[in-house]
């Protein structure tokens, strides 16, 4: 992640750069040591992911273009960066890393709340509805904690033009919402029922 930020950007003075990664691998550490100590097995789950990993066409297809959008939103900025096309004053990009860290910490509670929350679409054995929570406000918390995250980076790393990588990804990211909720409904004993309990999907009282 590093390269990618800073091979673009020409220069290790991008302290945007520099101060989003300090976020982003100390909310990744901590994440992962309680994983390791709490629940070794959702470690593994998340440690499996991205489009070869899928089993689904659908989900390759998604994923795909999803790690593309991720690969791009570390780049377009650093090139911004690089090249100066816009200006992000200095209580913006604060307010993106405080929605980074925010939207880290959410999926952080996530984690603990459902251990099946794998990388992957997918239904495990044994896997039971959870109704606890984030999830008795949204359906899928981790999508709407990733949300944040993802709004929060180009502000956080100081470019408006890493919005438009951030548009790009958010049509895949509900098709893959939606998908997963099909196969939800389908394979999962008492998801309908709790789709009919906890009516919003991602944003309460909107959608």
């Amino acid at each position: 992640m590093g390269l990618i930020l800073f091979v673009p950007a020409g220069s290790l003075r991008y302290w945007q750069g520099w101060v989003y990664l300090a976020i982003f691998i100390t909310a990744s550490a901590f994440t992962t040591l309680d994983l390791l100590n709490r629940d070794r097995a959702l470690l593994e789950r998340r440690m499996k992911g991205g489009p070869t990993a899928e089993t689904r066409p659908a989900q390759k297809v998604i994923m795909l273009f999803v790690s593309i959008g991720f690969v791009a939103l570390l780049v377009v900025p650093a090139l911004d960066y690089r090249f100066g096309w816009t200006f992000v004053p200095l209580l913006v990009v604060v307010a993106g890393d405080v929605l980074v860290a925010i939207g880290m910490f959410l999926i952080f509670l996530v984690y603990r709340v459902n251990t099946y929350t794998a990388a992957t679409v997918q239904v495990a054995e044994g896997q039971k509805v959870i109704s606890t929570g984030p999830y008795a406000i949204v359906r899928h918390p981790m999508y709407a904690s990733g949300s944040l995250f993802l709004a929060g980076m180009p502000l956080a790393l100081g470019s408006y033009w890493g919005f438009v990588p951030t548009a790009v990804m958010a049509p895949f990211l509900i098709w893959r919402l939606l998908d997963e909720e099909r196969l939800l409904t389908k394979s999962l004993p008492g998801y309908t029922g709790y789709r009919e309990r906890v009516r919003y999907r991602l944003v309460p009282f909107v959608w």
